[in-house]
């Protein structure tokens, strides 16, 4: 048999180290942190299992497990894990369906369900797959508790006016409250109103207040001195509260399993998606660095303690997290104390929760309900991108209106499908300079440079981009049929696969054949090294790799026709545009692409260097502009600007071999092909121009001032 890999024992062993580092110094802010949000939690238990309609017992055990285990095996120092709004909400979705609420069978299936969503979270943990819950869109979260807020706030707003009405879908709850509001227990409806007003004016008055505490002990109090739990008031009962007895499982029921798979997925992912969220949240005020994988096995493990231990599913609550950092917790031990605290509370305090009523209960699951509803990314979501709208939505709707664990694997599939649209669909943008030349933006308002294209290529080129990618570029392409060289700037690709290199090398080609290139400008690291192991670099070639703070100024000097610059654009895109002489010119000139091949003679750098010294060389004529010429030309060629040579080309002997030189050989073969359209014939351009000239070493000629 295989050892267990060292990461999972690192995942299993994490309280020995935490207890191995822990110092005395931390007990004291810890304790009064658990302290504190125990305060919060023992209400939010009681309440929280009402939901899921378990009996309150459930809730608090499920509080002192899931708090401990989830604190201890977490990755985070602050996040507190147990009941929830959201999660007891999935858990009552998706149990109806398997048995009756308060018979034994519910009871067990819902330490089913914890431990199977546990166990689910723990596999992903052990295989190192905390990345995944990236991938669930916020959209889904927020859409999920909107819902689920106004699910809750619905069903609590029975039990709040004291209504004796069975529990129905969304729109029929509504309907029969309405058709029975006459029918409201007034005494009840005081109370709850009367405990939400407590509520909100002690969060006004001091947040730390525990107004939910408050008020569910004002309330029971008055129902004791009163005697109302008498007169047909709906109260809790008495809790017979111990040790958190263990729950005998039936694990090996297929047809169970098979039966709670669906929810037990929701609620796994569901609370992992919150937890890691809440986790995040704190930890950029803390600045503690968080162990993706090491969460989700601390949550699955709280779940498969809550499970075991009569409790139900858990998962992280932002409130209670909030407190803990807010009193200064310092360690996970703060959380730990919190559930000893709980559990302490229920072995002491259970008969005084048989004088509590239940519609105090509802008045603070009304007010939570409506503070999960987030008004602001509700807002910002719909503001934002269609699909996130679109997530939120459905997962909104399917919530209100379908079953609730459907209604979340809707929303993470949904989230997968948008994501991989939008991964598959990258933008690329054609760019230009800005006013300063300093930084490339999209200008669509902006002529584009004649002869060179800048797209930027924002996303990955892997197998299901690279095809939009190409469609996107050729469209270019095909607006811009001029365009003969594209710069591709590729810092926003992180990833490339073998599917874009064969799609790069496609449009390398392509513009290769139309006598032009390709440039590749700020590519990552890891790609230019797969660029290297697949060949493409060296298929592109390594001088076609640039940098970003030269990529302009060597195409412009030495890829770029300069006639084309001077003579046909006004565009003037480039910084190193701005000094260039403009003609005025009339006619036509012809341009370099629309020279019919072979129709100029060419002459290699080495052939020239030995014809100008034979007895009767040519006479070379240097077609560049006087400041090109003056820093190098070749010795004894004759300075002729293009800029003059249209009218002045009648000049040049008729009756001796011409050869004619510019910087890349562009100019030159326009000036060629004009003389052999006016009955010159023995004319030829230097091959490459002067670069290549010099580029072999041979002799030039500088004119100083």
């Amino acid at each position: 048999m295989n050892a267990v890999p060292g990461y999972i024992l690192e995942y299993l062993t994490k309280p020995f180290r935490f207890f191995r580092d822990y110092t005395g110094d931390n007990i004291r802010p810890d304790l009064m942190a658990g302290v504190t949000v125990a305060v919060i939690l023992l209400p939010q238990a009681l309440a929280f299992a009402l939901i899921a309609e378990l009996p309150p017992v459930m809730g608090l055990y499920a509080a002192v497990m899931a708090s401990v285990v989830g604190a201890l095996w977490g990755s985070s120092n602050h996040t507190h894990t147990g009941p929830t709004t959201a999660i007891s909400l999935l858990v009552l979705s998706a149990l109806m369906t398997t048995a009756d609420p308060g018979t034994p069978e519910y009871i067990v299936a819902a330490g089913m369900l914890a431990f199977m969503a546990g166990a689910f979270q723990v596999l992903l943990g052990f295989a190192r797959l905390g990345v995944l819950i990236n991938f669930v869109s916020q959209s889904v979260v927020v859409g999920f508790s909107t819902g689920a807020a106004c699910l809750i706030g619905i069903k609590e707003l029975r039990y709040l006016l004291g209504l004796d009405i069975p529990s129905h879908t969304f729109l029929q709850t509504i309907v029969d409250i309405i058709r029975h509001f006459t029918q409201l227990h007034p005494i009840a409806a005081l109370l709850g109103l009367g405990t939400i007003g407590l509520i909100v004016l002690s969060r006004r008055m001091h947040n730390k207040f525990p107004g939910e505490l408050t008020g569910m002990i004002l309330a029971s109090v008055l129902v004791f001195i009163f005697g109302w739990h008498q007169q047909g008031l709906n109260v809790v009962g008495e809790l017979s509260a111990s040790l958190p007895p263990l729950t005998k499982l039936p694990l090996l029921n297929i047809d169970l399993l098979v039966e709670l798979s669906t929810g037990a997925l929701a609620i796994g992912a569901i609370g992992l998606v919150e937890t890691t969220s809440i986790a995040r949240s704190i930890s950029t005020h803390t600045g503690q660095r968080l162990n993706s994988n090491q969460e989700l096995v601390g949550q699955g493990l709280a779940n498969i303690a809550a499970g075991l231990f009569s409790g139900y599913a858990c998962a992280g609550s932002f409130s209670r997290s909030a407190v803990i950092w807010e009193s200064e917790g310092r360690t996970p031990l703060s959380t730990v104390f919190s559930g000893i605290v709980v559990l302490v509370a229920a072995l002491t305090l259970g008969s005084f929760v048989a004088y509590l009523p239940r519609t105090a209960l509802a008045a603070v699951l009304i007010v939570t309900a409506y503070r999960m509803i987030h008004k602001e990314q509700i807002l910002r979501i719909l503001k934002g991108t269609r699909g996130d709208a679109l997530i939120m939505l459905v997962t909104f709707l399917g919530t209100l209106f379908l079953h609730i664990e459907f209604a979340v694997l809707a929303g993470i599939f949904l989230s997968f499908v948008v994501y991989i649209i939008r991964t598959s669909t990258p933008r690329v943008t054609s760019v230009l300079p800005d006013d300063d030349f300093r930084h490339f933006i999209s200008r669509p308002e902006k002529p584009e440079c004649p002869q060179l294209a800048i797209l930027d290529i924002l996303g990955d080129l892997y197998f299901g981009a690279a095809t939009h990618v190409e469609q996107e570029i050729q469209e270019h392409k095909t607006q811009h049929p001029e365009q003969r060289f594209l710069l591709l700037r590729m810092y926003s690709v992180d990833h490339c696969d073998f599917s874009g290199i064969h799609m790069l090398e496609r449009v390398v080609r392509d513009y290769r054949e139309d006598g032009g290139a390709v440039f590749l400008m700020r590519v990552p690291n890891p790609v230019k090294k797969y660029m290297k192991s697949t060949g493409f670099y060296q298929y592109l070639g390594e001088e076609n790799f640039l940098a970003d703070d030269n990529a302009i100024s060597h195409i412009f000097h030495r890829i770029l026709d300069p006639a084309v610059c001077i003579y046909e654009c006004d565009v003037r895109a480039f910084k190193e545009c701005q000094n260039l002489p403009k003609y005025a010119y009339h006619g036509e000139i012809t341009v370099h692409t629309d020279i019919p091949k072979g129709e100029v003679t060419a002459i290699d750098p080495k052939d020239l260097w030995d014809r100008i010294h034979d007895p009767v060389p040519p006479m070379v004529i240097d077609v560049r502009e006087p400041r090109e010429y003056k820093r190098s030309h070749i010795p004894g060629a004759h300075p002729f600007p293009l800029s003059s040579f249209v009218s002045r080309f009648s000049d040049l002997p008729g009756e001796e071999p011409l050869v004619v030189v510019c910087r890349g050989g562009r100019r030159s073969s326009r000036a060629v092909y004009l003389l052999l359209n006016n009955g010159y014939e023995d004319v030829s351009v230097l091959d490459g121009g002067m670069i290549a000239w010099e580029e072999n070493g041979y002799l030039t000629a500088v004119e100083y001032e």
